[in-house]
């Protein structure tokens, strides 16, 4: 796997870009490479992103790959808690719901704890869900946001499609929440066993990575939805709505705004209950360490 690392690395090395490129590889039968190659790929980061672990597979949910992805995390955080602990954290790797929990737990066991630091990647559902709707209404997908509540998978996953700037139909908004509720279910099924979503999460992951790296530099206005520490809804510790970007992080996440009777339905009969028990699992986990 390493050559292949590298090799890719390299490839990318020769975009024209100011951007420089360097690969970094682990060696599954030498932890002592790996330990290295880590502290060097962390080394005076300013931001970490972390999409590692398995992929799914036909007939797996997003919290089927937590035993696995759950130990890959928390291994990846604690390097960032012992390298660079100042840096943003910017979690992937699913189950959502529950990793950012437990990174944040390992964060906290080392005295490094900045919530605003620490997000999870929610972006592919606001993707989705702007090119299903696109594709329902005579809009283009750029030209409108929807916003995603709540977390990120099946039922936890809210499109709140009663705040857009067109009416939809109440058949449209079921059939559209399901949808982007099951998209990851979508591609996995469609690959037959070949992985889960790579491209359309690489593209989401970019323009999050992106938006960061924006408001790092102090631009104002810059706004993404992420799966964090708010108090958005207070009852639920981790939570993903809309979140302005700055200087150190998330400075400000707004509130929901006006959800339909439908929406509202979702909200405390499925997604608050799902969130809640998927961050109880990373907790359980987490205090295991």
């Amino acid at each position: 796997m390493a050559p292949v690392v590298v090799g890719v690395a390299v490839d990318l090395s020769h975009i024209d870009s100011e951007v420089q490129v360097t690969g970094f590889a682990g060696d599954l039968k030498d932890p002592a490479i790996s330990k290295r190659s880590l502290r060097a790929a962390l080394k005076d980061m300013d931001v970490v992103v972390i999409p590692a672990g398995v992929p799914r597979k036909p007939g797996m949910s997003r919290d089927d790959l937590f035993s696995i992805n759950a130990g890959i995390v928390a291994g990846l955080v604690q390097g960032v808690a012992d390298i660079c602990p100042h840096a943003i954290i910017c979690v992937i790797s699913n189950p959502v719901n529950s990793t950012v929990p437990i990174a944040a737990e390992v964060l906290r066991k080392n005295n490094c704890l900045d919530p605003r630091r620490l997000f999870g990647v929610s972006t592919l559902d606001v993707v989705r869900a702007n090119k299903f709707v696109a594709s329902q209404v005579d809009l283009l997908p750029g030209s409108f946001q929807v916003p995603v509540i709540g977390g990120h998978s099946g039922v936890s996953i809210l499109p709140l499609l009663s705040q857009l700037p067109v009416k939809l139909t109440d058949e449209q908004i079921k059939a559209l929440t399901t949808r982007i509720q099951n998209a990851g279910t979508e591609v996995v099924e469609a690959k037959a066993g070949g992985g889960s979503a790579t491209l359309s999460m690489a593209y989401a992951g970019a323009r999050f990575t992106t938006s960061v790296l924006r408001g790092l530099r102090g631009e104002s206005g810059v706004y993404e939805y992420s799966y964090v520490s708010s108090s958005v809804m207070p009852e639920v510790p981790f939570f993903a709505s809309k979140v302005r970007l700055g200087t150190k992080g998330w400075e400000n996440a707004e509130a929901v705004g006006t959800l339909s009777p439908f929406e509202k339905s979702l909200l405390e009969n499925e997604v608050k209950p799902e969130i809640l028990k998927n961050i109880d699992k990373g907790m359980k986990f987490a205090s295991s360490l």
